[in-house]
């Protein structure tokens, strides 16, 4: 599975990109193949220089999909309002989303050593 991540700069206008979020998610849950999205609002950077107001995810079954999502003219209206709601205040990443279940690595982490897989 691939993603879109989006992270969201802090914003001059932290309400106002707020009470607008709303219609780029109208614009990019019209995006052909997405799977699932995720929002997370940033509350605190605990380490490191890069300040992140929110990120969000937008989930597809492989890279081509979401290139494919973007270039569609969805895709296309969904940029033009997070550009116009952001002030461009926005970071861009494509990632190979992998994931595993907790009740997995629990039970390799109770498994005897020669068992672990």
């Amino acid at each position: 599975m691939y993603k879109l991540v989006i992270l969201v700069e802090p914003q001059d206008d932290a309400a106002h990109f707020d009470s607008r979020w709303p219609l780029f998610l109208a614009e990019a849950e019209k995006m052909p193949g997405l799977r699932r999205e995720v929002t997370s609002r940033v509350d605190r950077v605990l380490h490191g220089n890069y300040p992140v107001h929110l990120v969000h995810e937008l989930f597809f079954d492989s890279l081509s999909a979401v290139a494919d999502a973007m270039g569609s003219p969805q895709g296309q209206k969904a940029g033009e309002v997070l550009q116009e709601i952001s002030g461009g205040k926005v970071t861009l990443l494509f990632a190979d989303h992998l994931q595993d279940d907790l009740a997995h690595f629990r039970r390799s982490d109770d498994a005897p050593p020669g068992d672990r897989a």
